[in-house]
């Protein structure tokens, strides 16, 4: 009976489920870009590993621990929708917000990955025209050509696919996805930062230091983290 009474609901549901720029479109706009992001990331390396080996490497490259996650690439993509579609901005508007935006998102978040877990996931010291090691202007570039085909191609395509969504379907799953992934970058995230403080030879004074030092230990965080390097090792 209540089955029954929720297919009824879907089937006359009028309003569209996230309709326009609101946060239910960016949230799930961020779940999709940090899932094509993950996958990018892992093929990408499993390419360029074969080509320098010959081997055949599947590496995960996320930034949480549970699900295939690449929360940078989401976090890109959520705020070059709301910055880069608030008004109807030229092609080259677009690759020039797009590339400043994107190498901010890289440049901020690397610092604050520093800070906070003293690590690195990536270093373009090396780079051409490199910003502190956090960014390069040819990756903006790239940022900015990426945001020109995301807002033109990508975001219509993508936008229309979560309007589709029955608004019931879609409002509940936002609501479990939502409290999902804040549950899983904060256990991610403070499980780094116990890792750490473990590396640094700092006890667990805490039930939760404890548990993250049972379950989530340095070869558990490796498999999930393989591009991660600590700067107190060197």
């Amino acid at each position: 009976m209540v089955w029954r009474y929720f297919l009824e609901e879907v089937s006359n549901q009028k309003t569209k489920f996230a309709e326009g720029l609101c946060f239910q479109k960016l949230f799930f706009v961020f779940l999709i870009g940090s899932i094509v992001g993950a996958y990018y990331e892992q093929i990408y390396n499993l390419i360029t590993n074969y080509m320098s080996t010959h081997e055949i490497v599947w590496s995960l490259r996320r930034g949480v621990i549970y699900g295939p996650f690449n929360v940078i690439y989401g976090f890109g993509a959520a705020c070059m929708s709301y910055v880069l579609l608030k008004k109807d901005y030229k092609w080259y508007q677009i690759i020039v917000r797009a590339g400043v935006l994107g190498g901010m998102i890289e440049y901020i978040l690397s610092f604050l990955q520093e800070v906070f877990i003293h690590t690195t996931s990536w270093d373009y010291s090396g780079k051409f025209l490199n910003i502190n090691g956090r960014t390069t202007l040819p990756f903006m570039l790239v940022w900015g050509l990426l945001g020109l085909l995301f807002v033109k191609v990508i975001y219509p395509f993508v936008s229309s696919l979560i309007e589709k969504i029955p608004s019931i379907l879609g409002n509940m799953s936002f609501r479990i996805l939502l409290v999902f992934m804040i549950l899983n970058m904060f256990l991610s995230w403070s499980a780094l930062i116990r890792q750490t403080l473990r590396k640094n030879n700092y006890p667990a004074y805490t039930f939760l230091g404890r548990f993250y030092d049972r379950y989530y230990t340095d070869e558990f965080l490796s498999k999930y983290f393989p591009n991660m390097v600590h700067l107190d090792e060197g």
